[in-house]
């Protein structure tokens, strides 16, 4: 079948909309026909060429639709069902998710490579290399896609699912960042460095959890108003504010917790967050850089004599087969805001001007709204 999908071809190089051919699912598989994808910073990686991808790659890996067809062997979903795609997918009997880790299942290890189970690509199209892959093995950024059943989610058919999009992956990897990474606890100082599309769901999440202060940080004014509305007590725009502020709660100590979620996460930025971040208190490192980058440079003396903890934190930690269903429960219970951190939405050529306006901070969160077809 045909399917009309927004492609990179080349790092650096604008974001083309072509028409691509799609086979259909096979052992395992399921056809969905996105009604709505999430424009996440993570597409910008690869399009930037700051992840390095197999590429051509048709983009997007937030999506919510419909399952249009399964192939055999399929469990998890039938036609009809209305589905949120998890950006990690989940086997359920690796080590990692048999221990309740799905988010780094083992089956994740190929999605920069955007091929299925076998090395199977779907998607064919014109140019030197025919074999398209799909970011995070979805391509939500097509108007259809075949996508393996461990990437799905069923879902209420009463949700919005231009709402739920968002919790295929910004709104659980900062939520999580927070309730899980992090553990907040009643009572905490909890700053949250960097309130796009993951950060504003840390400030959400840690306030959920408890924390007494919420210190929204970032340069941009429009996003920390964003976080006042949303549960931060406090926004600023620098770390060393930052710092102050949560010395000034806490006789001199520092943040309890410091969530890292910066588009791109440098060394000022986790040393800022390091130094704002008292004795026994966690840093939560969720934003990315180049992979070969070294943005952490930290004095191992301090990190023992005053007990801090540094960790990495990939998909909020959140298992998604459980915790998707469960954050938009949430949000049908009025606990979890996501219409509000929705600021615009595209349409499928409109796909550069979406990322253009990511980019220059202008939006919160943009959600793309594929064609009826």
């Amino acid at each position: 079948m045909k399917t009309k999908a927004a492609v990179v071809y080349e790092a650096g190089k604008p974001i083309e909309v072509v028409e691509l051919d799609l086979d259909g699912p096979r052992e395992g598989e399921v056809l969905i026909r996105y009604t709505h994808a999430g424009l996440c910073h993570s597409d910008v990686h690869i399009a930037h060429g700051d992840l390095e991808a197999r590429l051509p790659m048709v983009l997007g890996h937030e999506g919510a639709g419909i399952v249009e067809e399964v192939g055999p062997g399929v469990t998890r979903v039938k036609p009809g069902d209305h589905v949120v795609c998890s950006f990690i997918p989940n086997c359920g009997v690796c080590r990692w998710c048999a221990t309740g880790q799905q988010a780094i299942c083992d089956m994740g290890a190929t999605i920069l490579e955007g091929y299925l189970p076998g090395g199977r690509f779907p998607f064919t199209g014109p140019g030197p290399v025919k074999e398209y892959g799909a970011m995070c093995m979805l391509g939500t950024f097509s108007q259809y896609s075949t996508i393996h059943q461990n990437s799905v989610v069923k879902v209420d058919d009463d949700l919005p699912l231009d709402k739920a999009v968002l919790v295929g992956c910004g709104v659980p990897t900062g939520w999580g960042s927070a309730v899980n990474a992090a553990d907040v606890r009643p009572g905490e100082t909890v700053i949250v460095s960097g309130v796009g599309g993951i950060g504003i769901n840390a400030v959400q999440g840690a306030r959920y959890a408890g924390a007494k202060n919420v210190i929204a940080l970032d340069p941009l004014e429009n996003k920390r108003e964003k976080a006042m509305e949303l549960g931060a007590t406090h926004a600023v725009a620098t770390a060393e504010e930052a710092a102050a502020l949560a010395q000034s709660f806490t006789n001199g100590n520092g943040a309890d917790k410091t969530i890292v979620t910066a588009g791109i996460v440098t060394e000022e930025i986790v040393t800022g967050a390091f130094n704002a971040t008292g004795k026994g208190g966690t840093i939560v490192l969720t934003g990315l850089n180049k992979l070969a980058v070294n943005n952490v440079q930290l004095p191992g003396s301090i990190l023992t004599l005053f007990k801090k903890t540094v960790k990495g934190s990939l998909f909020g930690d959140c298992n998604p087969t459980t915790d998707i269903p469960k954050i938009l429960g949430l949000y049908q219970s009025g606990d979890l805001k996501l219409d509000e951190i929705i600021t615009r939405t595209y349409t499928l050529d409109e796909i550069n001007q979406g990322y253009d306006d990511l980019l220059e901070g202008r939006n919160v969160r943009g959600v793309l709204v594929h064609d009826a077809v």
